[in-house]
């Protein structure tokens, strides 16, 4: 009750996609810290007024208490499948010229969240092939399995099981996660609306986090959204393109439509960026966050680029905040015409 009267939100749909971890945690927080609270005061003889306090330290709603710390402070992360990120962009491993140049980009553009091709990346499937990993750290990234590739919702499902069960290995956050591509040609690279429903519903049924690449149709974002997915990721423009966000409206109604009455739902614009202004112009939309590759990987210099999309974000981000001026057809004077020295109106 406290976090939603300081504006936070709740998604009972995410809360019962693991009822095991909500119970946990709530007894957790109500019976088991109290009880261990009562129990260490009544050891070391605490006084009553003592005592009390901290049993009421002990069953206070800290979450309540960080949450409004954080927005105190400025804070402003984005939050998805429970994992909240200090960056609102979110980049890919390929096409880079080197494992190197990938690890220094990556650091460059400041993401945590890195997704990975399972099908065309070696995060262990190939023990003696160089080790997407060994540049990208899983203790220091949160690492994002991709299904790109796919054309068939049976293979994508196929291939996420694969990422869950390699990194399940190394104990990274991401094992649950997938940013499911189900396409629907080799030219275009346009998701299969179809086929990315269906695998939707099946990979949410077997327990994963699903952010879902769909296009900017507002209808198609919606239904993969009630079939379960922790985030929509709707196409600026075609994968690898660089045209930017070609529909502005499309993504603006996507906005509207998803974050009706939940509006911490995340809603991510994946694909078509091709420069830092695109990125900026897609974050002032109001989008929660950016998934990019080949505009850092293409550029000329790769890690410029890395760094040049960080700031953009962090720019398209306080521009959306801040609310820009509306547009006019003619001039406003940015000093008073009126009662300046010589005119008519002063004289």
């Amino acid at each position: 009750i406290v976090l939603l009267c300081v504006g936070a939100n709740i998604r009972i749909q995410a809360m019962s996609a693991d009822v095991k971890a909500t119970i946990l945690c709530v007894v957790g927080k109500m019976v088991v810290f109290p009880a261990a609270m009562a129990f260490a005061g009544l050891a070391i003889g605490l006084e009553t007024e003592l005592f009390m306090a901290a049993m009421l330290f002990g069953s206070s709603p800290a979450a309540a208490s960080a949450y409004t710390l954080a927005r105190a402070m400025g804070g402003d992360a984005p939050a998805m499948a429970g994992h909240s990120s200090r960056s609102r962009l979110l980049v890919g491993t390929g096409k880079y010229a080197s494992m190197e140049q990938t690890g220094e980009a990556i650091r460059a553009s400041g993401a945590e969240i890195v997704t990975v091709a399972i099908r065309r990346s070696n995060i262990g499937q190939s023990p003696d092939e160089p080790n997407l990993l060994d540049v990208v750290p899983p203790d220091e990234f949160t690492i994002l399995p991709n299904t790109a590739g796919c054309f068939t919702a049976p293979d994508a499902v196929r291939v996420a099981r694969l990422g869950r069960d390699l990194l399940e290995q190394t104990g990274n956050p991401g094992a649950g996660w997938v940013k499911l591509e189900v396409l629907g040609d080799k030219k275009t690279l346009l998701p299969d609306p179809v086929g990315t429903l269906e695998a939707t519903r099946e990979l949410v049924a077997d327990g994963f986090d699903v952010l879902c690449y769909t296009s900017d149709d507002p209808i198609s974002a919606q239904r993969i959204k009630d079939a379960g997915a922790t985030a929509v990721m709707p196409a600026g423009s075609p994968i690898g393109s660089g045209q930017g966000v070609l529909n502005r409206n499309n993504i603006v109604l996507c906005l509207e439509l998803l974050k009706q009455g939940d509006p911490g739902y995340p809603v991510i614009v994946d694909a078509g960026v091709g420069t830092a202004s695109d990125a900026a112009f897609a974050m002032e939309l109001g989008v929660d966050a950016i998934l990019m590759n080949t505009a850092i990987a293409g550029a000329r210099e790769p890690v410029r680029m890395a760094r040049a999309m960080r700031n953009a974000v962090l720019a398209g981000r306080d521009a959306f905040l801040a609310g820009r001026i509306p547009r006019k057809l003619y001039a406003t004077a940015s000093s008073p015409i009126e009662g300046i020295i010589g005119s008519d109106a002063g004289s």
